[in-house]
């Protein structure tokens, strides 16, 4: 069953009343209808185009959190062949929120790392959400360096609020396993490329975003802080989260303008959530397009570029503050 968000209401009572006459055509109670389906199906259709076409920031982020959006799992399954997972940081324990393994992309070994959300209240609670404990950035600093041993190239798929600010993980070094995972895809000698899927939540994201290509869904959001969090802090009152969203310029459009990000990687009309299997395959061609930009490079090559591309973001922000 469909999931509507609150500003998709129109869309949703049209679809609904398309339904209805389906249930009512198939049911033999109605003769001819099929035109009033086909006319109600187009209207619906191009209320939802002009719905995407002018999405607000907190219209986006509602779009990046939704509950049907698919996420890292439904991206591994799609796009990696012989995919072995591996678990453990070799420190304390394994952290589901972070997915890791070997596998072949396209026919080519790569190494996969991501950010696991869940899709129901089960696989929810086992991935706590997508929000990564210490053990998680130090299962991924772990394989990271593995890949880099055998040349093998990283793949990165974000989608988290944030790091995990429980008290444990705290006392097991969140800010340190933070820094050491972003160093080290800092450090790498071979190309690594993140995709931001939906939420590229503060330094949760960064320590497995800070890639020599970076791509965006369309309708994903990047942030240091989520607009409730920028609200509370500001304002005092996360109601004006939607202010907070507009004022903290965090969809992809205006990543790329920055030049924090890459690539946006176009979504179907409605959202991933909409058409799973189209978004998977949009962000497919986006990977292999950047993998194969970086293909065959030396690892000074590889490593001077990132730091070169990371260095420029500060300059770039700034031109384009206006």
């Amino acid at each position: 069953m469909r999931s509507y968000l609150d500003f998709e209401k129109p869309v949703a009572e049209l679809e609904a009343k398309v339904e209805e006459l389906r249930a009512m055509g198939e049911s033999g109670t109605a003769v001819a209808i099929g035109d009033e389906i086909g006319r109600l199906e187009a209207k619906a259709a191009l209320a939802l185009k002009d719905l995407y076409d002018n999405l607000s920031p907190w219209q986006k982020t509602q779009v990046a959190r939704h509950p049907q959006r698919p996420h890292c799992l439904d991206y591994v399954r799609a796009l990696i062949t012989d995919f072995v997972p591996l678990a453990g940081d070799r420190k304390f324990g394994d952290d589901e929120a972070v997915i890791g393994g070997f596998g072949r992309f396209r026919g080519e070994s790569v190494c996969v790392l991501g950010h696991e959300k869940g899709s129901d209240t089960e696989s929810r609670l086992k991935h706590n959400f997508g929000m990564a404990r210490p053990e998680g950035y130090r299962k991924a600093v772990r394989l990271m360096e593995m890949a880099e041993r055998f040349d093998i190239p990283v793949l990165s798929l974000v989608d988290t609020a944030g790091a995990y600010p429980g008290i444990g993980a705290e006392e097991r070094g969140q800010a340190e396993a933070i820094a050491r995972s972003t160093d080290v895809c800092l450090g790498l000698g071979v190309p690594n490329v993140a995709v931001i899927l939906g939420e590229g939540g503060s330094g949760g994201a960064i320590a497995l975003a800070t890639a020599s290509r970076v791509l965006m869904l369309e309708h994903a959001i990047y942030s240091v802080i989520s607009p409730e969090g920028a609200a509370s802090i500001l304002w005092r009152d996360t109601t004006k989260a939607q202010e907070a969203a507009t004022n903290m310029k965090i969809t992809a459009q205006d990543m790329v303008r920055f030049g924090v990000i890459d690539t946006i990687v176009p979504e179907p009309t409605g959202g991933a959530h909409r058409d799973p299997a189209a978004a998977i395959a949009a962000t497919g061609d986006a990977i292999a397009h950047s993998l194969g930009e970086l293909h065959g490079l030396s690892a000074e090559t590889v490593r001077k570029q990132r730091r070169e591309k990371f260095l420029a973001m500060g300059r770039t922000m700034v031109r384009n503050a206006g």
